[in-house]
């Protein structure tokens, strides 16, 4: 009776049509395997069609079935497969009757699949790692600070003459400062500054739980100009984003094997070559 509870619920997933019992199961001594069908080999499927019209990361790949170019900036792009859905197997209790010669194992009964929905927990509010959703959130996040990060190693070594990667040591040494100019703030009360600030913002964009509205939430405060009033716009320009937020981790790769491989910054490293 549990079994056949279990079964039918949905608590447990997706039902199973017809699950094999354990019951009836036995195996001869020369290896036959009676009371249990004999399973016919998959059936191969021929693969989908490329679709010429749209574009992907490699001329001719194939993109793979979850990555159906619903995303804005989708190209097909994930070789390991991690933006693959999850599905779990879900199985019966086992035997435990202490009066049988031996107690079999349960049964699988239905399947599992995660979901990546948004939860109101505002420290973590996916509760599946592996999500298209929350993969595209850390993409768009990571691109605009890469953004902000390439603009600003050009233009504070080209304005100050300090590489990126020697910033820190100029603050140690010389105290706290922006493009050469002193601040009223020690580096500990930076900081601490930056924690609250970065931490309260982070907090309140985790407390909202509609997708769109965490990546792009517009208003006054983020679209002052009103540029995605127009849903043609809003969508080239998240798309023009994305692909200058990939750019960006690119080039800033770039500066960190740069200055790891060289100790130059990138414009004390094209510099060189003018010499």
């Amino acid at each position: 009776m549990a079994t056949a509870a279990a079964t039918s619920s949905y608590f447990f997933g997706t039902r199973i049509n017809n699950p094999t019992p354990n019951t009836g199961r036995f195996q001869a001594r020369f290896g036959f395997n009676f009371g249990t069908k004999k399973k016919s080999p998959p059936k191969k499927t021929a693969p989908k069609p490329i679709d010429i019209d749209r574009p992907v990361w490699f001329p001719g790949a194939q993109p793979p079935e979850w990555l159906d170019g619903t995303l804005i900036g989708d190209r097909g792009f994930d070789p390991l497969g991690l933006g693959k859905p999850a599905e779990y197997l879900q199985y019966d209790y086992d035997s435990l009757d202490q009066n049988l010669a031996k107690n079999l194992a349960g049964d699988i009964i239905g399947t599992r699949i995660e979901t990546a929905e948004v939860q109101p927990t505002p420290f973590q509010p996916y509760s599946e790692v592996f999500g298209l959703q929350r993969f595209r959130e850390c993409e768009v996040i990571h691109g605009r600070w890469a953004m902000l990060g390439a603009l600003g190693a050009l233009a504070v070594e080209g304005l100050t003459g300090v590489a990126w990667q020697d910033a820190g040591k100029v603050e140690l040494v010389e105290g706290s400062s922006y493009l050469g100019l002193p601040l009223p703030f020690s580096l500990t009360t930076l900081i601490w500054i930056e924690v609250l600030v970065i931490g309260y913002i982070e907090f309140q964009r985790n407390a909202e739980l509609d997708p769109e509205k965490r990546l792009y939430p517009g208003g006054q405060f983020f679209d002052p100009l009103g540029l995605a009033k127009d849903p043609e716009e809003k969508a080239r320009l998240q798309l023009a984003e994305i692909k200058h937020a990939r750019l960006a981790m690119v080039v800033f790769l770039i500066f960190a094997i740069q200055a790891a491989v060289t100790g130059k910054g990138p414009i004390s490293f094209l510099a060189t070559f003018n010499k």
